[in-house]
Formats: structure tokens, sequence, C-alpha cells
């Protein structure tokens, strides 16, 4: 799966070393091999961190509630790293990482891991690829053996990469080709991002995704998959010790490489906002979208990302949000609408509005009264019992997810991978109640429509 946009809480955990972060946060992997060995160190509350000799780096979160454990295997290489005309390669390599060793040769990985009792996945976005296995505490020596293994071992060849390349395009035509929305989101994407790796989706175009053979798929696995290059995270009934043996047992015996550093785009300014209208006849309703630019969590002046957070709650999110209350309760322009911000990336984030128009109702009416609500939103600072309200929904959110170990895992190795710390995971909770009325209408003043590409989706005409 693509997983391109992961629901998951902003968390981040600290590098195991210091000079490690570093090089991590400014996105040069070329020497990340070989930090010195270290004893794991308590971060926070309940995480500790050590890093092996091979400059893997490891995270442990002890949770003694059930004998299961919660593996993710977090690289740092994504969309963004896609060679030029070949996009798609990142998720097209995930699909890869299934197809067997001389050890474990074709689906034997899954085989074993499901015979085992457990389960497993995978999914790519533009900023990482991360591979997760479920089992039972006593199968953990078991699926890290396998991820070793497929880590320096895996066969490609034109028999395997053929099929699997048609699997992918098959998926896009499913998931985004015969989509309507995506489709549009995908367009929106690609205007809004300009020179940007953000702007190619994360699956691929389909042109690109045909030319990928079996050289550059072998290129991409050498120049991306090694064990400095990853980020193990273990989560579960599990110490720092037991965590750290089977660790240098298994992926420290790998040998580290150089690695190419990540590219840093810097794009071009937009000088206004970008309008689109896509008529499609597979579309069901039309859809106002707007998606704008902002800065991301990675990114942002101390607390801007979080009072960009609060505002999408506060704006959209949900049944007792301003948008729904006064476009779908009050004044009956729409069947839906809502507004969220995704902060979770290494490079620009996003600030999403959409509304559904009821009958009747057509789209320059009804982006006319979202506009009504934005202009509110900016020269007056919302209502106390509102941003109470908006506060409390993300919080809940958050700490509801802690119940849940692969949320937890997924949370820490995400935010690692776009250079957070882990006091920001500690300590979300905290700046969110700490977001101030004041602080909410000044991230609404900071939504500019030169930053935007605004959208209609009609239904009508042919595809």
């Amino acid at each position: 799966m693509t997983g391109s946009r992961l629901a998951a809480f902003t968390a981040a955990c600290l590098i195991a070393a210091a000079s490690v972060t570093a090089l991590a946060q400014s996105g040069d992997r070329s020497k990340l091999s070989a930090p010195p060995p270290v004893n794991p160190r308590q971060t926070g509350n309940n995480t500790f961190q050590f890093a092996l000799q091979n400059g893997m780096q490891v995270l442990v979160i002890p949770d003694h509630r059930a004998p299961v454990v919660t593996q993710m295997l977090w690289f740092r290489v994504g969309a963004v790293d896609d060679p030029p005309g070949i996009s798609g390669i990142a998720h097209f390599f995930e699909h890869m990482m299934f197809r067997g060793t001389k050890s474990v040769p074709g689906d034997q990985f899954s085989q074993t891991v499901s015979k085992n009792g457990g389960e497993l996945n995978a999914f790519t976005s533009h900023d990482y690829t991360a591979y997760y296995e479920q089992i039972a505490k006593d199968r953990l020596p078991l699926v890290m053996r396998l991820e070793a293994d497929r880590l320096v071992n895996l066969i490609l060849t034109d028999a395997s990469v053929g099929p699997e390349r048609d699997v992918v395009l098959e998926e896009r035509r499913m998931r985004v080709e015969n989509d309507p929305q995506s489709l549009m989101s995908e367009q929106m994407r690609a205007a809004l991002h300009l020179t940007h790796p953000y702007g190619r989706p994360v699956i691929g175009w389909a042109e690109e995704i045909r030319r990928i053979d079996r050289v550059s798929a072998q290129r991409f696995y050498n120049r991306h998959y090694a064990p400095n290059n990853a980020i193990l995270v273990v989560a579960g009934d599990v110490t720092p010790d037991e965590v750290r043996k089977l660790a240098q047992d298994t992926y420290g015996k790998l040998p580290a490489r150089n690695l190419e550093p990540r590219s840093e785009s810097a794009e071009p300014p937009r000088m206004a906002e970008t309008r689109m209208t896509i008529t499609r006849r597979d579309a069901r309703v039309p859809i106002f979208s707007r998606l704008y630019r902002v800065p991301s969590y990675s990114q942002a002046r101390p607390g801007q990302a979080q009072a960009l957070e609060t505002y999408g709650q506060l704006l959209g999110g949900g049944q007792t949000s301003m948008l729904y209350r006064v476009l779908v309760e009050q004044k009956k322009l729409a069947s839906d609408a809502g507004a969220s911000y995704d902060g979770n990336n290494r490079d620009a984030g996003e600030f999403s509005i959409y509304a559904v128009p009821r009958p009747g109702v057509t789209l320059q009416a009804l982006e006319k009264a979202v506009d009504e609500v934005l202009l509110s939103t900016r020269n007056a600072p919302p209502q106390a019992a509102d941003l109470t309200r908006a506060k409390t929904g993300l919080i809940a959110s958050v700490t509801y997810r802690r119940d849940s170990q692969m949320s937890l895992a997924m949370a820490y190795g995400q935010a690692l991978t776009i250079g957070l710390t882990v006091d920001d995971v500690n300590e979300w909770p905290a700046r969110i109640r700490a977001v101030t009325a004041d602080n909410v209408r000044r991230a609404a003043q900071s939504l500019s429509r030169n930053q935007a590409v605004t959208c209609y989706l009609l239904p009508g005409g042919s595809k």
C-alpha cells in the first residue's frame, strides 16, 4: 500500500548519537555508518535508544500488557528519492521486498509470518518506506532474521520485476485512475508543489512506472537499502537489553555502505493561486476543494504547527467544527465539509479544505460561503468553548492511540524520519494545550491564496 499520509500523531525520537542526529536532520546519509556502540539509554518516559556499530538506529518502547511485539523497520527513502523520469520506484520497491531471497524464496516471507500467527505489511510515503510485523514475543528473533535477510539478499530478476510492475500499474488504475477524488488530489498536489518532488504521486505516474526494469530496481536497492539507512522500532513485551542482543545478532552482522546524500529541494515561490476544474463522468457528486502549502512540523516556528493543527480541527474536524455547523447545519448549503492540517513531512506541509454542495447549490456559491467562514476566523479569535473542544479532541485522539503498539511504533518511526526529537512526542499534548485563541487567529491569517490550489470536481462529460 502507498500509505502516503499516515494519520499518526506528531511524534519523534532522538537519534542515538548526536553526530548521527545532525546528519539525519540535514539529509546527509553518506556518513551514517559505524557509530560507536552504546548501551540503551532512556529518552522520555518509556523509550530507549541505541545504535548498532553498522549505523542502524534502534528505538525500544516496552509495553508489557500482552506477550506481543511490533517490529517496524523504517528506511530514509521515499518518493522524493525516485530518480527523475522513474516516479513510483520507491513504492514499487516496497512490493519487491516481498519477492524473496535465496534462503526465503517467493512469498515464503509472508507465509512464514502468517504460519507463526503474525501480521505484516508495508507502506511508502514521500519521505520514508516502512515494513512491519506484529507477532508473539517469542517469534521476534524469527522476524528479525527474515528482515535482515531481505535487507541484503533480495533477488531481483526480469521474471520478478515485470509482473510486480504490472501489479503496481493495476493498483494505480484501481486506486487512482478509477477514483475521481484521488485524481483530483493528485492533480492538485502536482500544481501546488511546482518543482518539488511532493508534486509527484507516491505511486508514480503510469508512463514512468512502465520504465521500471531490473536494472533500475537493482540500482535503487543498492543505493538505499542498507542498515545505516534504517531505523528499527520495536514496541511490546521486551526489554531494551533483549532487543539490543537480538538486533546485534541479526542486523548487527550486516555491512554498512556509503550512501548518497538525499536531495534537498529548493522550490520557487508561488506567485498566484492556481485554479482548476475537473469534469468526470464517474464523479458521483460535485466537490469544492482547496489545498494550501504551509510549514510542516519540521519547518515551522515554535508553536506554529500546533496552531495550524488546532485551527484545522476547529475549522473542519468533525460535526462540531465551524465549517460543518455553518455550511451544513445553519445555511444548509453543503451535505459535508471539513478541513485538516498535514504537517508530518520533511519539507512543506499541507492545509486542506473541502465541501460537498447540496443539490441545487453551485460550487461558486459554496466557495463564497467557505471564504466567509475563513474570513471570520482571520478577523476574530475563536470562541473559548470552540477552542477548548478542538484542543480536547486532538489530545484525546493521541491519548487513545497510545493504547496501540502499532500506533506508538508508527508515530516514533515516522517522526524520526522527518527530523524531530523525542521531546516533540512527549510534549505535543502540552504544546497543543498552550495554543491560544490569538495563535489560532494568526494561523488563519497565514493561509495565503498565493500558496493554494482551488479545484472544482464536476460530474459529467467523459473520462
